[in-house]
């Protein structure tokens, strides 16, 4: 085989060849910018949460919390939740009752 694996024919290294063959080394990656906090201030933060018998799917599910509200009936969060469906796992968002969210 013409240019086998035979040390020592080549006559120059891998790295080498590598810087001879025009092709640019990759940039280093840039460090993430700082968080603006100010900014950032404003904006909603979800909070993990525990979704216990949601109307149609009876049991404990994982949610995710994105925000409060409050009316005459008392204390709703606003959550996503995942659940089994027959098709497979279903996303909900939905107002769900304080009293049926155990945050975590």
């Amino acid at each position: 085989m013409a240019g086998g694996m035979h040390p020592g024919r080549s006559g120059r290294s891998l790295g080498e060849r590598a810087a001879r063959s025009g092709v640019a080394r990759p940039e280093a990656p840039t460090a993430p910018r700082p968080v603006d906090t100010a900014a950032r201030e404003g904006r909603a933060r979800g909070r993990h949460c525990w979704v216990h018998d949601p109307p149609g799917a009876p049991g404990v599910w994982p949610g995710l919390l994105v925000e409060w509200r409050q009316s005459d009936g008392g204390w709703s969060g606003r959550v996503t939740y995942a659940v089994a469906g027959p098709q497979g796992t279903v996303l909900v968002e939905a107002w769900v009752p304080a009293a049926l969210l155990e945050q975590r």
